[in-house]
């Protein structure tokens, strides 16, 4: 199915019809590559952590793929993991997120680090998304990026397990410290 010869809408996508994970960026329909083993342990260890700490200070919600993260109509994306304070829990619709989330987390796997690290991240730190993190699960590494004054991500914290670092800890999640161990050492 050709996916630059149209520009694709959210209404487009939901006309597929098919089981398969797509996300449209810049009006492109994507097809989502599965994930492996490996990413999906690392992603589901951040959402646990996470969802424990939101879920304990009843600060929001967590959700973590596949769900549609609908920007516009023509950018669905479908982050890893996500967090909405308990404030702007009203973007969260029946059948997807409408609206930006306050913390978006890619888990980077080689297939998707030019899409992770370039377009989405251009695109969240355009909607004015407070907190991205990317974790590069190869290398056992968290970086997470706040926007500044100015709109523009900036480096908040990082981290790489055996660097000596324990921990990265979020802005937009106020107290919230992931521990590098639990989330690259899976048990």
């Amino acid at each position: 199915m050709p996916t630059k010869d149209k520009l694709w809408t959210y209404e487009d996508y939901l006309e597929l019809g098919d089981e398969k994970r797509y996300e449209v960026i810049e009006g492109e329909l994507i097809m989502a590559p599965a994930l492996i083993p490996y990413h999906q342990a690392v992603s589901r260890n951040i959402t646990y952590a996470m969802w424990d700490y939101v879920k304990r200070k009843k600060l929001g919600a967590v959700y973590d793929a596949p769900i549609d993260v609908v920007f516009d109509e023509h950018n669905v994306l479908q982050p890893d993991i996500l967090f909405i304070s308990e404030e702007r829990i009203g973007i969260v619709g029946d059948k997807a997120i409408v609206g930006v989330p306050d913390l978006v987390v890619e888990v980077v796997s080689p297939s998707t680090l030019g899409r992770d690290t370039v377009r989405k991240k251009a695109i969240y730190e355009r909607f004015g998304v407070k907190e991205f993190w990317l974790v590069y699960p190869d290398m056992k590494c968290v970086e997470v990026l706040t926007l500044d004054k100015e709109g523009r991500y900036q480096l908040h914290d990082e981290g790489c397990l055996g660097e000596g670092r324990k921990s990265v800890s979020s802005k937009v999640i106020e107290g919230f410290r992931l521990g590098l161990r639990e989330v690259f050492e899976p048990s």
